[in-house]
């Protein structure tokens, strides 16, 4: 141990020690026949956080030069076998090969650092083994925040003794770095290179917080990435599981197992947490044991996952008695809201809070019917666990659980002849739960914008707004490279299990000609192609000049039939319409604008429609260099005869840049096709526009 360390932290070390060692793996290149992988040179180190998974940095699998693919490419991996014990080159060790199955960020494969440069965070790979191998796990924090000032060990592989080995040093964090994404490691003990990619362990708590990413080359230590990101894994598509939810669940039911097998006598990671030195509250009325929160986290695994972020952080707010923190990787998993409950409020015992958690969670709808009986073994965990707690609690939980059942039963039976499981939507209709708000402004002096990216709390809570990012002065040309991260976490908040969530523009009617539709946020697939998008009218701009008329407008138009009427443009000819020309129109009538948002015809048909009440708007981005505007006007009537009516223009619309984006030529007429979706439902907050700096 380094000197100043204390007691606690030593006999802590010891203890993790032989677990730590047991998951960390030797990532090299792919062995072939009888090779010895000792003679492979290390590219660093990884572990085992799931049965079949390795974790690492990225960069430890982009070893052999830039135009190497990093996703798919084949690893050797070096691990001690079957809990044997052991360092890397003695005994109790096997060789398997791996396979990349995702890099994070996704924009590693086409940007990469040159030689010696730092790789962007998060810089982790996720390696799927391809031959089943009996192997250790470590124990990953639940925690949403990574710790600061804490005494923590690292673990990698090092040639100290000429051959490679698994070893561990230990220092203290240094507070967080890259806006939470990584964690600063002091300079107690060095870190050398083959270290790359092994585990940080924080040694108060017992659980691997981080990913060793580099070293500094003056004043020693070095950052980890926090294992957090993990969170940042590509969603999943529509219906399917989800890649960070599928590892974590193996990972809580791997541990889980353990706990409650008596066929092995060695110490698991569940045992050690019970003896680490510090553990105030384990036992008490204060927190669950180890052992209870292993056995929670293992049950909850037993259950489908969340439809959504947001339906586990309001699950985790009734639980606590207050919002929960916002900021960081949105919580994707039962697991990820019981990292949200430490330290309630008010006095509050995180035993209790987590208790009312996994009671809400025993009564929720599942997306999907869980397995027999699944969630009444929750409960009657919950139950049997209260039974040490007090008794108005164990109380409390009782009545608590008796109202879930009640109101479940009550949409069960408002839903019956339809989809029990999970919220029922028309096939044409729009996702009801939160979307994703994009604001820009722009600097009228120079071609710079402003932005904001939130979660918008959609019918059920009204105007409600959560901040995710925003920014400054930001050239245009670099929009979709800086949106692109805060995008795809207001995505992550969401996206359900059922539909991705749409995502509203809003921004004045000149700057309707952004692409957004275009931009990649996960992947190379436009978000358009990947959910619907529309344009919103900013909240601080003029509204109707006859609100009532705007509602009967908006009304008419989604039970159809409607009628497109060309707004900006007369036989092909530029015009720009007047206000009483407009408000004049049936209320069945869609306005289409043709031409460029930021050109004078467009401007001005699409701020008359705003002020005669049309809440449905169809504009354009025309190709570079059309000279014809009719066969856009054409495939546009005969789309909006087939849909009949407004309602499915969302997701209808979305279908037209798949078949684009697919290289099919009927679509091609779609180009840059935008909606104007002003719902009612979906009020904007009011709210001033960022300034920018003074």
């Amino acid at each position: 141990m380094a000197e100043g360390r204390t007691a606690a932290s030593a006999r802590a070390f010891e203890l993790l020690e032989p677990l730590v060692l047991a998951a960390t793996v030797r990532v090299h290149a792919p062995v072939d026949g009888y090779e010895d992988p000792g003679a492979r040179r290390t590219w660093g180190s990884g572990f085992f956080v799931a049965p079949g998974w390795v974790l690492t940095c990225a960069h430890v699998v982009g070893e052999g030069g830039a135009g190497v693919r990093l996703a798919g490419r084949e690893v050797g991996i070096t691990f001690t076998s079957g809990d044997l014990g052991g360092g890397i080159g003695g005994t109790g060790t096997g060789t398997v090969a791996g396979r990349v199955e995702c890099v994070l960020p996704e924009s590693l494969e086409q940007r990469r650092p040159g030689r010696r440069g730092l790789w962007e965070l998060p810089d982790l790979a996720l390696i799927r083994v391809l031959a089943p191998v009996t192997h250790a796990c470590v124990w990953l924090t639940d925690r949403a925040r990574p710790p600061r000032f804490e005494d923590v060990a690292y673990f990698g592989c090092t040639e100290d003794l000429g051959m490679p080995e698994i070893t561990g040093r230990t220092t203290r964090l240094r507070g967080a770095a890259g806006a939470g994404a990584a964690i600063r490691l002091g300079a107690d003990d060095e870190i050398v290179p083959g270290m790359s990619g092994g585990p940080v362990v924080d040694l108060a708590r017992g659980e691997v917080v981080g990913v060793v990413k580099a070293r500094r080359h003056e004043g020693g230590g070095g950052l980890a990435v926090s294992i957090v990101q993990l969170r940042t894994l590509p969603a999943a598509t529509r219906s399917q599981l989800g890649l960070y939810r599928r590892v974590m669940q193996a990972h809580d039911l791997h541990h889980y197992d353990q706990h409650l097998s008596d066929l092995n006598s060695r110490r698991t990671w569940t045992d050690v947490q019970g003896e680490l030195p510090g553990g105030d509250g384990y036992g008490t009325r204060l927190r669950l044991t180890p052992g209870e929160r292993t056995t929670l986290y293992g049950l909850l695994a037993e259950l489908p996952a969340p439809r959504s972020s947001e339906a586990v952080r309001s699950l985790v707010e009734a639980a606590r008695g207050e919002e929960p923190d916002s900021s960081g990787p949105a919580p994707l998993s039962w697991r990820d809201g019981l990292g949200l409950l430490y330290d309630p409020p008010g006095g509050v015992s995180e035993a209790a809070a987590m208790l009312r958690y996994a009671t809400d969670v025993s009564v929720t709808d599942h997306r999907e019917p869980p397995a027999p009986g699944a969630d009444e073994e929750l409960w009657d965990w919950v139950r049997a666990t209260a039974e040490r707690l007090w008794r108005p609690l164990r109380r409390e939980l009782g009545e608590r659980h008796e109202r879930g059942l009640a109101a479940r039963d009550l949409r069960r039976r408002a839903s019956a002849g339809r989809v029990v499981h999970g919220p029922a939507r028309a096939p044409d209709a729009l996702p009801a739960g939160p979307s994703v708000l994009l604001e820009a402004w722009s600097h009228g002096w120079e071609e710079v914008y402003d932005w904001r990216v939130s979660v918008l709390g959609g019918p059920d809570r009204p105007a409600e707004l959560t901040p995710v990012d925003s920014g400054v002065r930001v050239r245009p040309e670099r929009l979709p490279e800086v949106l692109r991260a805060p995008l795809a976490e207001a995505f992550r908040r969401c996206d359900t299990h059922e539909a991705a969530a749409l995502l509203e523009v809003a921004v004045a009617p000149e700057l309707f000609a952004l692409a957004v539709d275009e931009w990649a946020v996960t992947g190379d697939v436009p978000v358009g192609v990947q959910r619907p998008v529309v344009h919103r009218f900013p909240a601080d701009g003029p509204r109707a000049d006859e609100p009532h008329r705007a509602a009967e407008r908006w009304a008419r138009v989604l039970a159809g039939p409607v009628l497109d009427q060309r707004a900006d443009c007369s036989r092909g000819r530029p015009r720009s319409p007047s206000y009483g020309w407009l408000a004049g129109l049936p209320d069945h009538i869609v306005p289409v604008s043709c031409r460029s948002a930021d050109c004078e015809p467009a401007l001005g048909a699409l701020h008359a429609a705003r002020r005669a009440g049309y809440g449905i708007v169809l504009c354009r981005r025309p190709p570079p260099g059309e000279t014809s505007c009719a066969a856009f006007h054409r495939g546009l009537r005969e789309e909006l005869a087939e849909a009949g009516r407004g309602a499915p223009l969302p997701l209808r619309l979305q279908s037209l840049r798949v078949r684009a984006h697919g290289h099919d030529p009927d679509a091609y007429w779609s180009a840059g096709l935008g909606l104007v979706w002003e719902d009612p439902a979906r009020p904007l907050p009011e709210d001033e526009p960022l300034q920018g700096d003074l």
